[in-house]
């Protein structure tokens, strides 16, 4: 049996423990990558952390530990009824807006996950508060963030264009852009329908005064609660962030299945204003709006700090994130005082050790191995849905634009024969490498969980994790039939 076999065999045993022995699937990742890149691969040391994925270590850390702080000074809670204000109350156009905004971001020239780092811990917060899926909010971020991705101007946009260009094959911006654009819009619109939004429109507005009626933070009279909350609240099921250490592989208790986030699931400053509960999962001030406090414009201030640095300097989120966090903590520790309990640990380790696995499959060339397989087919309509499968794949778990890198020069001697149009075989490879980031084990979906507060987190995760598995087995073949199929010579 080969070596590449062998790991991707290990890769399968790996899910499979996790789902059947409730071991957290980081720590077994770790352990197969010492055994699989030690005595397959003939790795050291070096060689197998070469995969770890530090960058996003301190993007999951920085980045939850600045939001950790401002869910417990409020400053979440200020920004959910600046939304509400916005949008004149319809809580139903909240995920579109954050979808927007994601886009629009990244459309700009964000990186992805930076896009989503910014944007997903506000939308979850709005989630949680009124009882929209966790589900549909934290999708819709993600593929807002992939609808503006390929804009001719953006960084995955001017990354293919450019491998495009340097393997002398004839290209389009714009088809790549509105392939992408129209593949997200349209995914973005069927969730939409099937994880409550018709029961959203059917709500119609919330107070916009700051002031939420009884009911408002819940569904409307019928509505069955969205995925990852409870019947019984309209909150997350899980214990709440003080608690989000359980590892998503490994059950909760049934009482943290069952029982209601707390609403004071963070520390609550003395000095609050009368009517504001300020925590994650509080009414928002039913005697009163919520004030801005010096702690809530640092923290705002901060957050805007966060989104210059990463997109007009191209600092490191991360970095930025784990500064602008202790700079708070050490003006207001009272508020920052659990903050760093409040990190996703157990979805730092779940993601950091399935990545550091996927790694050692690149450092022993699995993944070269796969795609020159399919590449050698002979028969070029076969080998391209299979590269786009490949594509998303092994996009759930890397660099979407890593793997694009990799698979469109493999595609070159096929696509040579011109039997098949260039422009649509890697605007398909686009749209299947980078949809598939919904993925809990992609850097996007890695964000999504980490920052949804106030929910079952082992549910979430499996939630993300079919829905991943669903967007992997569709959208490829669908891909490629729109956009591959029409293009034969």
């Amino acid at each position: 049996m080969s070596p590449e076999l062998v790991s991707i065999l290990v890769l399968v045993v790996v899910f499979v423990i996790a789902t059947t022995r409730s071991v957290n699937m980081g720590a077994l990742a770790f352990a197969a990558a010492f055994g699989v890149g030690t005595l397959v691969a003939d790795l050291d040391a070096d060689g197998i952390f070469a995969g770890f994925p530090g960058d996003l270590f301190v993007v999951l850390v920085g980045v939850t530990y600045l939001f950790a702080i401002a869910r417990a000074n409020g400053t979440t809670d200020w920004l959910v009824h600046a939304a509400v204000r916005l949008v004149r109350g319809r809580v139903a156009l909240i995920p579109w807006v954050m979808f927007a905004l994601t886009g629009a971001l990244t459309a700009i020239g964000a990186v992805s996950p930076a896009a989503v780092a910014i944007v997903a811990p506000i939308a979850l917060s709005f989630a949680t508060r009124y009882a929209i899926s966790p589900l549909l909010m934290g999708t819709m971020v993600v593929h807002g963030a992939q609808a503006g991705g390929f804009s001719p101007i953006s960084i995955y946009g001017s990354i293919v264009n450019g491998i495009v260009e340097r393997e002398g094959l004839p290209g389009s911006e714009v088809t790549l852009f509105l392939a992408s654009l129209i593949a997200n819009l349209l995914i973005a619109g069927v969730l939409f329908a099937l994880l409550g939004g018709r029961k959203l429109w059917a709500r119609g507005s919330v107070p916009t005064d700051g002031a939420t009626g009884e009911g408002d933070a819940g569904p409307a009279d019928g509505e069955t609660p969205g995925p990852g909350t409870d019947a019984t609240s309209g909150t997350g099921t899980g214990t709440g962030p003080a608690t989000s250490g359980a590892t998503p592989a490994t059950p909760a208790t049934p009482a943290a299945r069952t029982a209601p986030a707390s609403p004071t699931a963070v520390a609550v400053r003395p000095d609050r204003e009368a009517g504001d509960t300020g925590g994650p999962g509080g009414t928002g001030g039913t005697e009163g709006i919520i004030r801005l406090t010096p702690a809530r414009i640092a923290t705002l201030t901060a957050l805007v700090a966060l989104v210059v640095a990463v997109l007009g300097f191209d600092l490191d989120a991360g970095l930025t994130a784990v500064t602008l966090a202790v700079v708070l903590s050490t003006a207001w520790p009272d508020d920052s005082r659990r903050a760093v309990g409040e990190i996703a640990w157990s979805t730092v380790l779940l993601i950091c050790g399935v990545l550091t696995y996927v790694g050692v499959l690149e450092e022993m060339g699995t993944i070269t191995w796969a795609g020159e397989g399919v590449g050698g087919i002979g028969v070029p309509l076969l080998a391209a849905v299979l590269l786009c499968y490949i594509g998303a794949v092994v996009s759930a778990f890397a660099s979407s634009v890593g793997i694009m890198g990799a698979l469109i020069p493999l595609a070159v001697p096929f696509l040579a024969q011109g039997e098949i149009g260039a422009v649509g075989m890697v605007a398909a490879l686009a749209v299947s490498a980078t949809v598939v980031d919904v993925s809990p084990f992609s850097t996007n979906g890695a964000l999504v969980l980490a920052a949804a507060p106030d929910v079952d987190r082992e549910r979430f995760f499996r939630q993300l994790m079919v829905y991943g598995g669903i967007v992997v087995a569709a959208v490829p073949a669908l891909a490629w039939l729109v956009l591959v199929v029409p293009g034969l010579g």
